[in-house]
């Protein structure tokens, strides 16, 4: 199939309150997740099957399915259904399809660390960040690899009053230097299964509210994260530091987060206006390997409260 085949049908979220009758919603944890059943992703799925998965993505911010089987257009097919592809910027998509990244750590590879290994909002360093992304197990460990999500409209809603208040003012610079950066060319060699070709381009700075009201909720999540934040602006350096060093340790906290141990053929669906995710690299001598597709998103907007 080619890619002016597989139409972009993008379909609203189901009323929040909205009574699921077309799918299962299954909560996981307390902070975020919930497993969705009933639903087969490689199907031409109805509109209302489309909205209630929207409504529980709104909902638990990240949503699981099990037992899968897509082709990387099938997978393509299902992303559309919630909004246009969101480019990639650095990392080569798999041969076959423009719109797929592959997220592979091989057997060989020793180094004790996984490709998103640190926490991150998928490119928070484009003018327009993922709405979302939806990764699929094809191939996993016997342990370890497990995926984190942070709940960041609780990391916002616990932080102090005052401290509220002053990071609805602040715009924080997001920047892929320490990620793909010609200086770490050497550290994406490492994942022999993965073509990352990392450039000067990466040193562009993009400004953000530290707060972003989410597009779709009208709810404050914090957004910055220790891979792409690389300052406030209007601070000094080292000012900055301070505050965002403790920004990242209390929006990541144990208390925020949800766990996923994956299965071949599972798949997850996140939404980045409101989570930060990492993975595991505990898995040295196994090989993992996922497909990767990207929705598109809005440009952050500031809050309104004052």
């Amino acid at each position: 199939m080619s890619i002016a085949q597989i139409p972009l049908v993008p379909v609203p979220a189901a009323p929040h309150g909205h009574d699921y009758r077309h799918i299962g919603v299954e909560r996981y944890a307390g902070p975020c997740g919930a497993v969705i059943s009933g639903v087969d992703l490689s199907a031409d799925l109805p509109d209302a099957v489309v909205a209630e998965i929207r409504r529980a993505l709104l909902d638990h911010l990240v949503v699981f399915f099990r037992g899968q089987s897509l082709t990387a257009d099938q997978q393509v097919a299902f992303s559309r259904r919630f909004g246009p592809y969101s480019p990639v910027p650095f990392v080569q998509p798999i041969s076959s399809h423009p719109e797929v990244i592959a997220v592979v750590r091989e057997t060989s590879e020793t180094h004790g660390f996984a490709f998103g290994g640190l926490w991150h909002s998928d490119f928070s360093i484009l003018p327009e960040p993922p709405m979302g992304s939806i990764l699929h197990a094809i191939e996993v460990p016997p342990y370890g690899g497990d995926t984190l999500w942070a709940n960041q409209y609780l990391a916002f809603d616990t932080l102090s009053p005052g401290l509220q208040e002053t990071l609805r003012h602040l715009s924080a610079n997001h920047s892929a230097r320490d990620a793909y950066s010609p200086k770490m060319q050497s550290v994406h060699d490492m994942f022999t299964g993965m073509s990352v070709q990392t450039s000067e381009e990466a040193n562009r700075v993009q400004p953000h509210p530290a707060v972003r009201v989410h597009a779709e909720t009208g709810r404050e999540a914090l957004f910055v994260n220790a891979q792409y934040t690389i300052g406030l602006d209007g601070w000094w350096p080292q000012e900055a530091k301070l505050l965002l060093d403790h920004l990242y340790r209390h929006s990541t906290q144990e208390s925020f987060t949800c766990r996923w141990k994956w299965q071949e053929g599972d798949v997850a669906f996140w939404d980045n206006r409101c989570v930060q995710h990492m993975v595991m690299g505990d898995f040295s001598g196994h090989r993992r390997y996922m497909h990767r597709t990207t929705v598109a998103g809005e440009a952050p907007e500031r809050s309104r409260q004052s």
